[in-house]
This record gives C-alpha cells, sequence and structure tokens, in this order.
C-alpha cells in the first residue's frame, strides 16, 4: 500500500511536469507568434526599414547605411517638398529609391546651370544639403497631379527623376518619409 501511494505520487509529480513543461513550450510558442505578427504589422504599416546601396543622398545618407522611413507620415498629409522619402522605383517597383521630394503635384520644375527652379520662380530652390555644387540643365518638368520629382543631393551621381523612363513618382507609391540613420550611427536627418 505504501509502494502504491509512493507510485501514485511519483506518477502525479511526473505528470505535473510534464504540464508545466507543455505549458513552457505553449507560452513560447505564444510569445514567437504574437512577436511575428508584431514585426509583420510593423514593417508593413508602421516603417520601412532600408539600406541604402548607393551614394546617391551623399553627404546625408551614405552607402550602405541603414535608414528608417514613418509609413504613418503620408496616411494623413502629402509629401512635402525637401523631404526624404523611401518609394517604389517607376521603372521596377520590385526596388525601393531613396531621394528627397523636389517637384509637388502640378509644378513645373526646371534645373538651370544646376539651380533648381520652381513654376517659372526667378529665385531658385535653396538646397543646402546639396553635396557639391550641382551643374547641368534638365526640364522643364511639368509635374502630373498625384505625381512628385524626386532628385538625389549627390546631384552628379544620383540617378533620379532626371533619368528614369517614368519621370515621376505616383504618390501612393511613397511608401515613408525617413526620419533616422540607424547604422553605423544613430541620427535624425533632414
Amino acid at each position: 500500500m505504501f509502494k502504491d501511494m509512493l507510485d501514485k505520487d511519483e506518477k502525479k509529480q511526473s505528470e505535473n511536469k510534464k504540464a508545466r513543461i507543455k505549458e513552457e513550450i505553449k507560452g513560447w510558442i505564444e510569445t514567437i507568434i504574437v512577436a511575428l505578427i508584431l514585426a509583420f504589422c510593423i514593417n508593413n504599416f508602421i516603417i520601412v526599414n532600408a539600406t541604402v546601396p548607393t551614394g546617391s543622398m551623399e553627404s546625408i545618407i551614405m552607402p550602405n547605411d541603414k535608414i528608417v522611413a514613418l509609413r504613418l507620415s503620408y496616411y494623413l498629409a502629402s509629401p512635402e517638398r525637401g523631404d526624404i522619402a523611401v518609394f517604389k522605383f517607376p521603372d521596377d517597383e520590385d526596388v525601393l529609391y531613396v531621394k528627397r521630394v523636389i517637384g509637388l503635384p502640378g509644378d513645373t520644375v526646371e534645373i538651370v546651370d544646376g539651380l533648381v527652379y520652381i513654376n517659372d520662380s526667378q529665385v531658385p530652390l535653396e538646397e543646402d544639403y546639396l553635396k557639391d555644387e550641382p551643374i547641368g540643365n534638365y526640364g522643364p518638368y511639368m509635374v502630373p497631379e498625384g505625381h512628385y520629382f524626386m532628385l538625389g543631393d549627390n546631384r552628379w551621381f544620383s540617378k533620379d527623376s532626371r533619368d528614369w523612363n517614368n519621370k515621376f513618382v505616383e504618390e501612393d507609391k511613397i511608401l515613408g518619409k525617413v526620419y533616422f540613420r540607424y547604422w553605423p550611427s544613430v541620427e535624425m536627418l533632414k
């Protein structure tokens, strides 16, 4: 009888241990599932995480810098001139690009001796973020409604709206406004 009680006690302890292990495994699985769902939602609805492969945005963003753009920026407002934006490349939407918004819907953009003029203004656009003094004449480009004209900050080495087959980026293809770089250092970007 004493042996039966010990066997029952051992069996109960063994069952309790198995139940605790099952609960522990269930807890880990639930945690992993919640983490995956959160990561999916954050990456698809809140931020765009990107690595910039070229020097087209030097000296603000260097090659191989990792940046974060906020998708929420353009849910309630439209892109503004001067924003650094991540968007689907108009000539191949599987590729993401990072450039600066220069021309807004309805604008006429012309580049004369490297200086950008908007809507026949006599005063060039102030662009203190440029790496080098730009050169060249381009345009004029008439930006269609619902589209944007994008330029890189490193104008000599940037393949941008001036060079693309599809010169303008549709508003719904702009994924987010770049706010900061997190690699190789953390820095807010303007």
